[in-house]
């Protein structure tokens, strides 16, 4: 009898199970298959969304939103194997139809009532991504094994057959075929600056919490009453605002005015949050499409295959930004003017053929567009969407925080009423070109866009307008700005450290804040030379003698290992290795997250069926295609 084909999977949380999954989907009773997922955490949540944590942390997608099954609308090779959306699962939770799923005290309550537009804690979604790994598991044939082993790889070496040794932490030692690594956000050394700021201020006698991940920040350090500097407005520094507010105590409450009010409990910090920006990510649109149904319209199927196609390497800024701003244009105003017609002057027809003749950023466009759209709240500025206070000047601190909120304030009803719909036709655009864009072979790019453009510049536009917190946190906020617990610096903040303390200014607002204390509140950055797994650091570094990963114009950047498009790691020389496979952002894949919204032929699933297919032909001893 022929022995299994092994597999070994570094990780196990959300984006190697929905791997697992897809390799899964190719099996039948002919094959067999022994996998083993390695990880110190859960399998299925991982580190990330596991189940120990603050039940205060939530997603910043409603349940409706999130899904880890493929369905109708996958362009895949794979089978497709549908399942229920986070929201269908709560309804099948509370029917009674989940019997192996038991739900801790916070989280039945939270599921009780949690509808499909309300955003679920992460405590809660462990559960849902831990009952996919069961149940991914369970529908395995009977020749394949799937185990999870609760330990961490340290590292990864050859063996004579032409399989892998991976060796564990506890001094275990796994033979394999193939290695998949799947590891997510991992945690990384510091970085140098953040390294010579944590140097200075022991030395000094001053609190700094570098990057981190928000939960597992050590935030004991930040006293009460204090002053501290907050660096950074996203999704981290959202969190940060929470666990140092609701965390300590304090709570909201709504007035008989409709007013949300925050009541401190004493144990607060009082936080001074700015960043390049000065703005928070935008919030999460919870409005719908009223006009046309989306579409692409400047990043056409034709466009993107001319772009694919070329001679000359590509430049972001030059070839794709001009018409990735004229989509979110499109998006924005075919929905205005046809789910709002009474607030425009003119047709969808006659408004198309005008933005088809100017650039995005032609001011002749902006002329006509007040033409056309007469309340101002109507309009959409590409430019001063990305930047809101890019050429603003301030009177003093009061004056940038007073705006900073008047900000806030407008786009939660920009981005939350149904009123103002034309914010969903925005980011619908946006999600439609983030997909569009990843056709693109990544070979086509230069190498400037390769290294920052691409992964830095879009992914940071499309995470600050896609990506943004619920609308309840940013409401939180500035009800804590009215209690005083929080300030806003305003853009283009600098921090600069001394035996006084830390202090942050801007250029264009006058004066300086100045503390004992400052946390930099930002996710760092996935760099696998840098990373603190033992088993990324190798992949970046070398592995064995005949493969070196690492290469200049990543590692010297961004740190991410070069891989083919079905996820083989690429040698020096550019030959993909016959047993290694990488996935997650740590690659230089374009990064695509793991679970995904339901229905919109997801890239997180293009990607992950793509590398599945590699795998499972490097496993053909043992893995067989679905008839």
């Amino acid at each position: 009898m022929t022995a299994p084909a092994r597999l070994v999977f570094v990780g196990a949380g959300p984006r190697a199970v929905m791997l697992l999954e897809r390799v899964l989907a190719r099996t039948d009773e002919h094959t067999r298959l022994d996998i083993v997922l390695v990880d110190p955490h859960p399998p299925g949540a991982g580190r990330i969304w596991r189940h120990a944590q603050s039940p205060l942390l939530k997603l910043n997608s409603v349940t409706r939103d999130v899904t880890v099954f493929t369905d109708d609308s996958c362009a895949i090779a794979g089978p497709v194997r549908p399942g229920p959306a986070l929201d269908a699962w709560l309804d099948l939770w509370r029917a009674g139809e989940l019997e192996d799923v038991e739900l801790d005290e916070l989280s039945s309550a939270e599921a009780a009532s949690l509808g499909p537009d309300g955003f679920p804690t992460r405590r809660l979604h462990s559960h849902y991504l831990d009952w996919f790994f069961r149940r991914t598991i369970a529908d395995a044939p009977h020749g394949v094994t799937v185990r999870a082993v609760t330990d961490t790889v340290r590292s990864v070496r050859p063996d004579q057959n032409g399989g892998h040794v991976v060796v564990l932490a506890s001094g275990d030692e796994l033979g394999t075929d193939a290695v998949v690594y799947c590891v997510g956000h991992a945690e990384s050394d510091i970085d140098p600056a953040s390294a010579d700021l944590l140097t200075a201020s022991r030395q000094l006698g001053l609190v700094y919490v570098p990057p981190a991940y928000t939960a597992d920040a050590d935030l004991s350090a930040v006293e009460a009453g204090t002053d501290v500097i907050v660096r950074g407005m996203g999704l981290a520094a959202v969190d940060l605002v929470v666990l140092l507010t609701q965390g300590r105590g304090g709570r909201f409450e709504r007035g008989a005015d409709g007013a949300l009010r925050y009541l401190a409990s004493g144990s607060e910090p009082r936080l001074h949050l700015g960043s390049r920006r000065g703005v928070p990510y935008r919030s999460k649109v919870t409005s719908t499409l009223q006009g046309d149904p989306p579409q692409r319209d400047v990043l056409t199927t034709d466009a993107i295959a001319a772009l694919a196609a070329g001679a000359e390497p590509l430049d972001f800024e030059r070839d794709a930004w001009p018409l990735l701003a004229s989509e979110l244009l499109h998006g924005h105003y075919r929905e205005l003017f046809t789910g709002h017609p009474e607030r425009v002057v003119g047709s969808w027809t006659d408004f198309r053929s005008v933005l088809a003749a100017h650039a995005w950023d032609d001011p002749l466009l902006l002329d006509e567009i007040a033409a056309a759209v007469p309340d101002p709240l109507d309009r959409f500025d590409v430019a001063g969407f990305d930047r809101p206070f890019a050429d603003a000047f301030f009177v003093d601190r009061d004056d940038a925080h007073r705006r900073v909120r008047a900000h806030i304030a407008e786009d939660l009803l920009l981005r939350t009423t149904q009123e103002r719909s034309p914010a969903q036709g925005v980011f619908i655009a946006g999600l439609l070109s983030f997909m569009a864009l990843a056709e693109i072979p990544k070979e086509r790019w230069n190498a400037r866009s390769r290294a920052h453009a691409l992964p830095v510049r879009w992914h940071t536009f499309f995470s600050y307008f896609a990506s943004g917190p619920p609308p309840h946190r940013l409401e939180e906020l500035l009800a804590l700005a009215d209690a005083g617990v929080v300030v806003f610096l305003g853009p283009d903040v600098e921090i600069s450290i001394d035996e006084r303390g830390f202090t942050a200014s801007s250029a264009r607002v006058p004066g300086e804040t100045r503390t004992r204390a400052l946390v930099d509140a930002w996710l760092p950055p996935s760099n696998a030379a840098r990373s603190t797994n033992d088993a990324l650091r190798e992949l970046a570094t070398v592995h064995g003698s005949e493969l070196r990963v690492a290469d200049a114009e990543y590692d010297g950047s961004l740190g991410r290992v070069r891989v083919t498009d079905d996820g083989q790691v690429l040698s020096s020389a550019d030959v993909p290795h016959d047993g290694l496979f990488a996935i997650g952002p740590f690659t230089s894949q374009t990064e695509a997250g793991a679970f995904t919204r339901p229905a919109v032929d997801s890239l997180s699933f293009r990607q992950t069926d793509r590398v599945a297919d590699a795998i499972v032909a490097r496993l053909r001893t043992g893995v067989v295609d679905p008839v």
